[in-house]
């Protein structure tokens, strides 16, 4: 994450978008004191919201990127968010993982009251314009770019088909990737792709003993040897590593990238390509994609669930003697799993909440980044907890009838794993801001019209996060707002001022000048209009 710090999940894999909105304005005034228009208040939620999957170009049945386009699916839109189909949200109420996707009461009420009164257009002048749906490259200049070989999806007779595609990169040297853009070639039969690195040969063997571009695969790539390294769905852009971290690429390495393409699709052609950039530096932190909790290593007994069962299973990773930082979590299990969920305890008892699946759908499964990074101290131990139901109660059961399962790779086999994006501890990495974004943040160039209310008003000043505080000799400052260059200035209690740096949009990594003396300072951060948006205290020990 050099430029554009922003580690979104690496794989959150939204499955058929049929109807996504994501109404996301909160009001805290009576909805009858006020018009619902769209043009005001929800123009700018779907564009946000919905559009990245419901475009011209998306995997979703039916655009949404204008008026009409809403006017004409209203009510399926009002009946996928009332009774919470849509948006799909598998964490649960979770405050700690980024990109929450789920609706408030509120915000529900707010989409209904506008179906309801006639979903008004409003003063069409005020409408913000439909986002570009990804017209140009994110990563301009990355250092390496894969062009997957052109794959016509075969009939398979309503079946979906998980194929993986094996790349060369021939890099002679170890790097660290700090940056991955996956660009799918036809955006309306990818669901989802995941990529892999490997130094094992497996994947090229299976390639070869195929006669058809890449191999057939499900689960994962067909070897335990293959690390995660990002992946992307629908409404996803570049994902990148945060400031100073990197993930580890050994020389010699092959790239292996997972594509889901879902049933209805034969005949349909796609060629999707990578970009990535590596660091130029060599002594990044490292951070290992690794599944920390799997049903290899950590089970308390073998993942075996009989027919007419259902069967609850637990996961422990024991203490490691030194504390780690946790920036991602990724949660893996087939089609009779029903929920999954882990947590850290530490030595003194206390229980750390890491993500929770109360109702686990392999079609929602995803790679999920924290807000912060998580530190979780030396002698904790890691849990993982995941339910299967073996029952014909089960509508996700992948046969008629309910048989024996156990681990594979198989559609019928299951798995539980819990893949951890981890490093090892630094002073101040739970104070790193990941992901300011909240529920009000809309894309980039949406403007809210005249008649929104003052709160949503609010919403529009750039948020502020700085820490950790007090600091020795680093500032990590998070502005959550429009592109420009805004003005960090310290001065003392004296109002002298002792140092000023350039920050912009997203998270900075700042360096303090080793002259300033310990002692407590007021910081000011302004925009490049000398507009004040925000100010406070900071502590520097020497």
């Amino acid at each position: 994450m050099i430029e554009k710090v922003k580690l979104k999940a690496v794989i959150s894999l939204p499955g058929r978008c049929i109807c996504v909105l994501m109404v996301i304005i909160s009001l805290h005034v009576p909805l009858d004191a006020q018009e619902v228009t769209w043009s005001d208040h929800i123009a700018c939620l779907v564009y946000s919201h919905c559009t990245p999957c419901h475009n011209d170009k998306g995997i979703a049945p039916f655009p949404l990127q204008s008026y009409d386009n809403a006017f004409q699916y209203r009510y399926a839109m009002e009946a996928a968010i009332s009774t919470r189909i849509m948006p799909p949200w598998p964490p649960g109420n979770s405050h700690q993982i980024a990109g929450k996707r789920s609706l408030s009461d509120e915000e529900v009420q707010l989409f209904r009251d506008w179906v309801e009164t006639g979903a008004l257009p409003g003063n069409s002048t005020e409408e913000p314009s439909p986002p570009n749906v990804q017209t140009e490259f994110e990563i301009a200049d990355p250092d390496l770019v894969i062009q997957l070989p052109e794959f016509t999806v075969p009939d398979l007779r309503e079946l979906d088909l998980y194929r993986c595609f094996v790349a060369m990169t021939n890099e002679s040297e170890d790097k660290y990737i700090t940056g991955v853009e996956i660009i799918p070639g036809n955006r309306s039969i990818v669901h989802h792709v995941i990529l892999y690195q490997d130094t094992s040969g497996i994947p090229q063997q299976k390639d070869h003993s195929d006669p058809d571009p890449g191999y057939t695969c499900f689960g994962g790539v067909g070897t335990n040897s293959a690390s995660m390294i990002a992946g992307w769905v629908p409404g996803s852009s570049a994902t990148y590593t945060p400031e100073g971290m990197g993930i580890f690429f050994p020389k010699g390495a092959t790239i292996v990238a997972q594509l889901h393409y879902p049933e209805g699709n034969a005949g349909m052609v796609d060629s999707t390509s990578i970009r990535i950039r590596f660091s130029d530096k060599e002594d990044l932190r490292r951070v290992e994609v690794l599944p920390v909790l799997n049903h290899f290593s950590s089970m308390d007994r073998p993942l075996y669930i009989p027919a007419n069962t259902r069967q609850t299973f637990h996961q422990k990773f024991f203490p490691v003697p030194f504390d780690v930082t946790l920036v991602g979590i990724a949660p893996h299990a087939h089609l009779i799993c029903e929920s999954m969920k882990a947590y850290a305890t530490t030595i003194r008892g206390d229980t750390i909440p890491l993500i929770d699946i109360p109702h686990w759908d392999f079609e929602w499964q995803g790679f999920y980044s924290f807000k912060k990074p998580v530190k979780i101290p030396a002698w904790s131990t890691v849990h993982g907890v995941a339910s299967y139901n073996n029952t014909t109660s089960n509508h996700h059961l992948p046969g008629d009838v309910p048989v024996d399962v156990t681990v594979g790779e198989a559609t019928t086999d299951e798995m539980m794993l819990f893949f951890f994006s981890i490093t090892g501890y630094q002073n101040g990495d739970e104070h790193m801001v990941i992901d300011t974004a909240s529920h009000m943040v809309h894309h980039d160039d949406c403007e809210i019209g005249s008649q929104t209310t003052a709160t949503v008003n609010q919403a529009q000043t750039p948020s502020v996060l700085i820490g950790p505080n007090p600091t020795r000799d680093q500032l990590f400052v998070q502005i959550d707002g429009k592109p420009g260059k805004n003005l960090l200035t310290l001065t003392d209690l004296m109002g002298r001022r002792v140092w000023e740096a350039a920050v912009y949009r997203g998270l900075n990594n700042l360096s303090l000048s080793p002259d300033i003396p310990g002692g407590i300072y007021l910081y000011t951060i302004s925009s490049d209009h000398h507009k004040i948006i925000d100010f406070g205290k900071i502590s520097v020990i020497r």
